[in-house]
């Protein structure tokens, strides 16, 4: 399959994406609800830190290197916690579409709530990987960070189906790593195409969206200009997400041959086809 071949594929893969969420819009409030929770939570630890270290900035780059690093783990866990709870429950709804049912909010919610014990062995598990790559990154020189750049990328591709494994596979965080590592070897052909669409979509609406509601706020006051723009890139991030893990949950029914509404078969398998 040719690159442009490739291009358009990805191109009708984000559109079925947005489809099924035009469809379902109460799900876009997964992904609204986890951003939220994220600054929320980057807040508190943010304003604890400060608060311990008797407001003080330069006090907190004095903390030991090893509580700086327990906290790092403590707040890795807790973000990853948060992602996988959210994306699950909106995978889980996707499902359910999938199957001709009606998703909700609380169905996709109360799934996630059945699942926590995987989602924190997993949160855990990445947050172990996540804070040994940053301790090697910032205690070495250029080799190392380009070394666990890899390691990053390398992660990210590995870790693609991790949501929909641990949400219906009864797996481990090791076992389902190597579960979505191996789902990714077996029918990955390339992604560049989806990738691509998704990442110039949300590059333009961004533009499109951010800019006009400076404007229209800053007429008012800069401020207003600048909290609009931020809400209105937060949300066009939030669509972006929705739709992002609506194509994961399409991709990964179709690989497990479990029925998949909006999207053309032919289309998911040629992305993903076996080698």
């Amino acid at each position: 399959m040719s690159f442009f071949d490739r291009l358009s594929n990805g191109w009708k893969l984000s559109m079925s994406s947005f489809s099924v969420l035009k469809k379902n819009k109460q799900l876009i409030i997964f992904p609204i609800l986890s951003g939220a929770a994220l600054i929320l939570i980057m807040a508190t630890f943010a304003i604890g830190a400060l608060g311990a270290n008797g407001w003080d900035f330069d006090n907190i780059q004095e903390t030991s290197s090893v509580t700086t690093y327990a906290l790092m783990f403590i707040y890795y866990v807790v973000n990853y916690f948060i992602i996988i709870f959210f994306n699950m429950a909106l995978t889980h709804c996707t499902r359910l579409y999938f199957q001709g049912e009606e998703p909700t909010i609380g169905k996709g919610i109360n799934f996630s709530m059945s699942r926590l014990g995987a989602i924190f062995s997993w949160a855990v598990f990445a947050a172990t990987v996540g804070t040994i790559l940053r301790a090697i990154q910032e205690n070495s020189g250029l080799v190392g960070k380009i070394i666990t750049g890899i390691i990053g990328i390398v992660w990210s591709i590995a870790t693609f189906f991790v949501v929909p494994v641990i949400a219906y596979e009864d797996l481990g965080p090791i076992a389902a790593f190597k579960r979505s590592g191996q789902l990714m070897k077996q029918k990955w052909g390339e992604s560049l195409g989806a990738t691509f669409s998704f990442g110039i979509i949300q590059f333009l609406a961004v533009i499109l969206v951010g800019a006009p509601l400076f404007f229209i706020g800053s007429l008012f006051h800069i401020l207003a200009g600048i909290i609009l723009a931020v809400l209105g890139v937060f949300l066009v991030i939030s669509v972006m997400s929705a739709a992002h893990t609506i194509f994961i949950s399409a991709v990964y029914h179709n690989i497990t041959d479990q029925p998949v509404k909006d999207f053309e078969n032919e289309t998911l398998d040629g992305l993903f086809i076996q080698k």
